[in-house]
């Protein structure tokens, strides 16, 4: 059965795109590793929840204990955006907060637990380009502990409101190209019919000027 039923306490094969070190190298770190990278916190759990939680699996009869959290935050607005890092002193306790943590509930959510390679300053901030985490940039669902709609979806909804909403905007015409162009009224004078029935029955010999002219010729 031990081929069958996966270790709780088995890393993923994630690996860090930022990282330099390769697959075996990385084996080998994740071995003797204490740090964990804890993933689908809410927005608004407190490191003091954290610190709770995880303190259960720490042993300071051992010679363990809690080292320290980091906090994820957003690159931008510098406020949590939904991971940290936890930091124990042995091994063994971040073996046991797999065992035991990961996959239960903290605020509602379902967290996830996974050895780290080990925190270097600049891991707390979100790598999304709108400063939260990647993942929040594709999310099309909304979620009240991830900050609601996803960035890609809010972007969307703003565009849709600029086009509908009560303060739309011109988006670049289309309906206007199908309607007729009036054209501008000449502000040249018509004849009246009695005119132009005139001008038929009389010719140009009617006109004096023309007249003028044939006597001078003759």
């Amino acid at each position: 059965m031990a081929h069958i039923v996966t270790p709780l306490d088995r890393p993923s094969t994630y690996k860090d795109s930022k990282s330099n070190v390769d697959r075996a190298r990385q084996s080998d770190i994740l071995s003797k590793s204490c740090t964990l990278y804890i993933g689908n916190l809410s927005f608004y759990t407190t490191e003091e929840q954290i610190y709770e939680l995880f303190s259960k699996c720490a042993t300071p009869e051992e010679g363990g204990g809690l080292k320290r959290i980091i906090m994820g935050l957003d690159r931008n607005q510098k406020t949590p955006c939904g991971f940290c890092f936890v930091e124990f002193y042995t091994h063994a306790e971040a073996l046991a907060s797999m065992r035991y943590v990961s996959g239960t509930k903290l605020d509602e959510r379902i967290i996830r637990c996974d050895l780290d390679l080990g925190y270097q300053e600049g891991r707390q901030f979100g790598r999304g380009k709108s400063g939260g985490q990647v993942r929040d940039e594709h999310r099309q669902d909304y979620d009240a502990g991830r900050g609601g709609w996803g960035a890609q979806a809010a972007r969307e909804a703003v565009y849709a409101d600029a086009e509908t909403g009560p303060n739309a905007v011109a988006t670049g015409g289309g309906v206007w190209k199908q309607q007729p162009v009036e054209q501008p009224q000449s502000l040249k004078r018509k004849r009246d019919e009695d005119e132009e029935e005139d001008a038929d029955a009389e010719g140009p010999r009617a006109n004096p000027r023309f007249r003028a002219d044939r006597e001078d010729e003759e």
